[in-house]
């Protein structure tokens, strides 16, 4: 998985009950892109290191205006 500053994560619901999750990426640990990430989540306004797992999906938003899907991260890139 990469992202670049500015991408939004989306975490998905891993149990019934679990309310899905997003945050843009405000912090980059690597050059390259990979984990892991400083997010800030929409839902409380705060930053937490991040360490993406195999339901998080990336939306870079270089491709927000041409509407991309969300792409899951596959296990190698984990």
């Amino acid at each position: 998985m990469q992202a670049h500053l500015g991408d939004q994560l989306v975490v998905g619901c891993p149990t019934t009950g679990t309310t899905r999750r997003d945050g843009e990426v405000v912090g980059l640990h690597h050059e390259d892109g990979t984990p892991p990430y400083d997010v800030r989540w929409s839902d409380t306004d705060q930053i937490w290191l991040f360490f993406p797992g195999p339901g998080t999906l990336v939306r870079h938003t270089a491709c927000l205006s041409g509407a991309a899907p969300l792409r899951t991260a596959t296990p190698a890139e984990v």
